[in-house]
């Protein structure tokens, strides 16, 4: 099955018993048992009939074995780090998302979890920074802001070769351009709020396991810590994912004109994106997704200059999230990575004149010609 029938006909496509073509939203909390220990679903925080489609959709187009559906990105980052033990050391991604840096720095820590943040772009800094007790490497590629680019494949060898666990944020690419689990990857997860509902209706964390002996786990921590995707917002996911394909596909061609004008502006300084030629880690993008994605950043020289630009934008909408049919527009340093000290967003090249872009669906013109008014 090719990847856009995949997202249509993958998982539970359809209802069983009356043959609808759109799954039911199942509300029910509860369910009745034909006998004690006899039922098909017992509570709906252990499994509900919409949850499941929603799961066994990811757990296909992501090519796992099993999926699961918490009620945001981060529920799913911590449910996925509660997998840990304390004591446990984990590798990540240096300039990851703001809101995972918080929590594996902040809250997680409290709990004895120790975190290492290094350049996994480099293998030679991955392996530098394995402990005795390490026993995870968690990887974002494409990185939140700076669109820095880890070898999956290189990785998943150096994870087995010390027995580690490889977790992957796949957020930025989407199952639909990029699966790292076919990689060696042992767990994906996305912030499903992003591409993947691609309207800005709903928040929402998908994660998908490569064994057994894993979904085992992970479903006993979800179960426990209850942290689950609703039925009504299951059901907007089912949605998002149908369509996710054909948006993926306009939302690059939109994002390569807007990547060519930015290249040529004399206000900008420097633009990040994986599908340049001259972008660290381009060839090895190349060779494990098949798509570059509507991500974007690029360099202005200063915060104050950034913020002008951000107050004059009509058609790129100032607001935190990504992924959505709508442009959208957003300063870093001030927003989605304001929980990172400054001097650690300046020693990772997060500068306040970064600017970052999610380019959606409108008319590219449009777009180009609201950026170029903003950059006067």
């Amino acid at each position: 099955m090719r990847k856009k029938t995949q997202l249509i006909h993958g998982g539970i496509s359809r209802d069983k018993h009356t043959g609808a073509v759109s799954i039911p939203i199942h509300h029910a909390s509860t369910f009745k048992q034909e006998g004690v220990g006899n039922f098909v679903y017992e509570y709906a925080r252990t499994g509900n009939p919409t949850r499941e489609a929603v799961e066994a959709l990811i757990r296909d187009i992501e090519g796992g074995y099993r999926g699961f559906a918490f009620s945001s990105g981060m529920a799913a980052i911590t449910s996925v780090m509660m997998l840990l033990s304390a004591g446990d050391h984990v590798i990540l991604t240096d300039d990851v998302y703001g809101g995972t840096f918080r929590v594996m720095s902040k809250v997680l820590s409290r709990f004895q979890l120790e975190f290492s943040f290094v350049d996994t772009s480099s293998i030679e800094e991955i392996e530098k920074a394995i402990q005795p007790n390490t026993k995870a490497i968690y990887v974002e590629t494409p990185t939140n802001p700076l669109l820095k680019i880890t070898d999956l494949r290189a990785t998943a060898e150096v994870a087995k070769a010390h027995q580690l666990l490889l977790i992957v944020d796949n957020t930025f690419s989407t199952p639909y351009w990029q699966n790292p689990i076919e990689l060696g990857a042992d767990i994906v997860l996305h912030s499903a709020t992003k591409y993947i509902g691609g309207h800005s209706d709903v928040v929402a964390g998908l994660v998908v396991v490569n064994s057994e002996e894993l979904g085992t786990k992970l479903h006993f921590i979800q179960n426990s810590v209850g942290a689950i995707l609703g039925p009504q917002d299951s059901w907007l996911l089912i949605r998002g994912i149908r369509t996710l394909g054909i948006r993926m596909e306009e939302i690059e061609e939109n994002t390569k004109r807007i990547v060519e004008f930015l290249q040529n502006h004399e206000a900008v300084s420097k633009v990040y994106y994986p599908g340049l030629a001259e972008h660290k880690g381009h060839e090895i993008h190349k060779k494990q997704a098949r798509g570059f994605g509507g991500m974007v950043s690029f360099d202005v020289g200063s915060g104050e200059k950034a913020e002008d630009l951000l107050s004059r934008t009509k058609y790129f909408t100032l607001a935190e999230s990504l992924g959505a049919v709508e442009s959208l527009i957003s300063l870093p340093a001030k927003m989605t990575h304001a929980s990172i000290p400054p001097e650690r967003r300046a020693a990772l090249g997060i500068t306040d004149g970064l600017v970052r872009i999610s380019v959606g669906l409108e008319d590219v013109e449009d777009l180009i010609e609201d950026l170029a008014q903003a950059l006067k």
